[in-house]
């Protein structure tokens, strides 16, 4: 049974939460707290396993209470957040701090049979999560002088790359590494809608190469990193030489939209030999078969070792199908990457 604490200033919300997670067997709400002072002392006394955790509060605000709980008391956290650019940007400033997870509050167009489910898979995952692993594979941009020249002569290339939780901080580490002159680079990570531009943006301010939300038709050029917007599938697709994205929606695939396994197989049939796909941390087999595709199409293939995956769930079920050439630690990922092509 995994125990969560739901820590929320809306009693509404802890409400909609506490009804809804109780549907799930093997999920139950402990407590729940209107501020982080009362959350600190249930968390003491009820030891949950994982906990839900609003950023705007009353008293002291969510990410100055994460960064105390990751210093004191780590556990996985999952940061609940309105699809505001406000909301965005803090929930990337809580994930930065420690958090494994962000799922959007209920309202609007999101029902709550649907936030519900999404909820509880999102605290599946972070059970499984290892927060205090995150600083242990953090380092130093790797050598980007060499990469660049090593990547001087090569055109026509994609780089797929799929990650769910604990994702965002894996993906800055790849792509922080990588040249200005990289091919392409796509990238589906399980995210809510709204949420991915504010990532995306964050990540241009990081790397060398430019970093953006995906628009329809948009080309997929050396120097570019292309991320599926939240709650539409990304495929590639090829006319000529030229590579670009299709952004659709469509059914959930592995309960994901984007989904990994969608962009792998499109990258199998449009790239085929001319792919690198990475499969990063994250729970469930999204992109396993996909990866498999893409190997089977000629691809080199990179999944990420289980000492460095905050949850050893989609690199796990993609090394047992065979589908990964290279099982690699996080920091090596982006030179393993550069050596394939």
């Amino acid at each position: 049974m995994i125990k969560v604490v739901v820590v929320d200033d809306s009693a509404i919300v802890r409400k909609i939460f506490t009804e809804e997670l109780s549907k799930n067997n093997d999920i139950e709400v402990v407590g729940t707290a209107p501020d982080p002072y009362v959350a600190r002392d249930k968390i003491i006394q009820l030891k949950p396993d994982v906990i839900t955790l609003d950023i705007e509060m009353p008293r002291m605000d969510g990410i100055t209470f994460l960064k105390k709980l990751m210093k004191h008391f780590p556990l996985p956290v999952i940061i609940v957040s309105s699809l505001t650019p406000k909301g965005s940007a803090l929930a990337l400033e809580a994930m930065d701090s420690g958090a494994v997870e962000v799922i959007a509050k209920p309202g609007g167009s999101f029902s709550v049979g649907e936030m519900g489910m999404q909820l509880a898979d999102k605290i599946r995952a972070a059970a499984q999560a290892r927060p205090v692993r995150r600083a242990a594979v953090a380092g130093p941009a790797g050598p980007a002088t060499l990469a660049s020249r090593a990547l001087a002569e090569t055109t026509n290339k994609i780089v797929a790359i799929g990650a769910s939780t604990g994702g965002t901080e894996a993906l800055k580490e790849v792509l922080i590494r990588m040249p200005p002159n990289s091919p392409g680079i796509l990238v589906v990570q399980h995210m809510p809608a709204n949420f991915t531009r504010a990532f995306a943006d964050r990540l241009n301010g990081l790397c060398k190469i430019n970093v953006r939300e995906a628009k329809d038709n948009e080309s997929a050029v050396p120097g570019t990193c292309l991320i599926a917007p939240g709650n539409y599938h990304m495929l590639l697709k090829r006319s000529g030489a030229r590579y670009f994205v299709q952004i659709k929606t469509g059914p959930m695939v592995h309960h994901q939209r984007p989904a990994v396994d969608v962009l792998f197989n499109s990258t199998a049939q449009y790239a085929g030999a001319n792919a690198v796909g990475v499969i990063l941390t994250g729970m469930g087999a999204d992109g396993a078969d996909g990866l498999y595709k893409m190997k089977q199409a000629g691809a080199r293939t990179i999944a990420q070792d289980e000492a460095t995956s905050v949850v050893f769930g989609m690199p796990k079920e993609a090394i047992k199908k065979g589908a990964a050439d290279r099982v690699l630690p996080l920091p090596h990922i982006s030179q393993g990457i550069l050596d394939m092509l």
